[in-house]
């Protein structure tokens, strides 16, 4: 078996879904606790690879990034219109699905 997923959830991800998923036993790093706040799209990428971390973003660019061959432990793509409850209940399930398959190279949409 597969160690557990940890959700690196990027600045536009609401607290209150780390807070959910916390409480429901998933690993999740904000991007405050990685002192990353402020880096390019590139880096984040590149600190989440070297740690593991499964990229969660709003943002369109990770998945240009993506297309364009950048190498990454896995990212979740969430529409902004995703409610706080949708996407604790969505990640939550992700977690257990990436825990059996594994996240290297796995874009998926929430």
């Amino acid at each position: 078996m597969s160690d557990p997923v940890c959700f690196y959830l990027d600045e536009h991800i609401p607290s209150a879904v780390a807070e959910g998923l916390c409480n429901r036993g998933v690993e999740v790093v904000m991007l405050s606790e990685a002192e990353m706040l402020g880096a390019r799209d590139e880096e984040h990428l590149d600190f989440a690879r070297r740690k593991g971390y499964v990229v969660v973003s709003h943002d369109d660019d990770f998945l240009r990034l993506m297309a364009e061959g950048h190498s990454h432990s896995g990212l979740v793509y969430v529409p902004r219109e995703r409610s706080i409850g949708e996407m604790i209940r969505g990640l939550r399930r992700l977690a257990d699905v990436f825990v059996g398959e594994g996240t290297t190279g796995r874009v998926e949409f929430l």
